[in-house]
């Protein structure tokens, strides 16, 4: 693997598809930057897939466009991505050895550097002892490794990723981590997309939350989070159920002496802390940044 640190932006800008009808991707404009993770999440029909298969040329573009470096993606620059589709495209009755080697020299790879490349992921994997097996008699969770070393082989300049994570234990999440590093060390952009909202939360340094076919949250995780209601937890000797009365606090939970607070300002924080030291005695006063989950629930509402 080459180890140049040179990489260039995946952008896409007002992408739009439609069938029929039906806006399937309407307008979605965001950057995948060069050497990070980027996590695509939405609902069930949120279009994500959709957008991956555009970018990706699988499937043609109503309107906007794609980008790669600044200037407009061609198909010699998608012939240098890897791409992982959400139906997997494996052969179920080749043996996997045989089956990377021969994507792999479909990417222009030779031979002998196909099948090198290839066992070294298969070991890197855990799938050595399973090279000669057919991909049916895999289990899901393996499938998907040999769906991602095809993904993966010839030092791609892109990683388009759908659902990579689908099925793999915690275990080979983090081992496929440490591989998809290696290649944002390099510069390569990362766009994934997983419903697993904690695994998101834990690797990405981008995100790109979809809604109806359009971006409706785009950014740096600790920006959205600083953007996001923010909830205070209060912590006193005695039961809390007195901080319903305390204008501008909105009591989202209340549970003996632990509340669970949302201020209308600043100063309502004052009033909250003011009236609770002269009640009680305050155990915890503390800010509870939202979650990337929270944050989702809240813009895909």
């Amino acid at each position: 693997m080459t180890t140049s640190t040179h990489g260039a932006d995946l952008d896409v800008r007002d992408l739009t598809r439609v069938f029929g009808d039906h806006r399937a991707v309407d307008g979605v404009t965001f950057t995948a930057p060069s050497g990070l993770l980027t996590g695509f999440v939405g609902g069930n029909g949120a279009g994500k897939t959709t957008t991956m298969r555009m970018i990706m040329g699988v499937l043609a573009i109503t309107g906007g466009e794609v980008r790669f470096g600044g200037d407009p993606v061609t198909a010699l620059d998608r012939r240098s991505f890897g791409y992982m589709p959400e139906e997997r495209g494996l052969y179920p009755k080749q043996p996997v050895l045989d089956q990377l080697v021969y994507l792999a020299r479909l990417r222009g790879i030779p031979q002998r550097a196909a099948r090198t490349e290839v066992l070294g992921h298969l070991e890197r994997l855990g799938l050595a002892d399973r090279s000669k097996d057919h991909v049916e008699k895999l289990s899901l969770g393996n499938q998907q490794r040999v769906q991602i070393i095809a993904a993966l082989m010839g030092s791609p300049r892109a990683l388009i990723l759908d659902e990579p994570f689908s099925g793999l234990d915690p275990a080979a999440v983090d081992g496929m981590v440490d591989l998809l590093r290696e290649h944002t060390a390099r510069g390569v952009p990362v766009l994934f997309s997983s419903h697993q909202l904690d695994l998101v939360e834990r690797l990405c340094e981008r995100l790109v939350i979809l809604k109806a076919g359009r971006v409706v949250a785009a950014g740096e995780p600790a920006r959205l989070q600083e953007t996001g209601r923010v909830r205070h937890r209060l912590v006193v000797s005695r039961d809390a159920g007195w901080v319903r009365g305390v204008p501008g606090v909105h009591a989202v939970d209340v549970d003996g002496p632990v509340a669970l607070v949302e201020l209308a300002d600043a100063a309502s924080g004052q009033r909250l802390l003011a009236a609770a030291v002269e009640r009680d005695v305050v155990h915890e006063f503390t800010p509870l940044r939202p979650t990337l989950a929270e944050i989702y629930r809240e813009v895909t509402a």
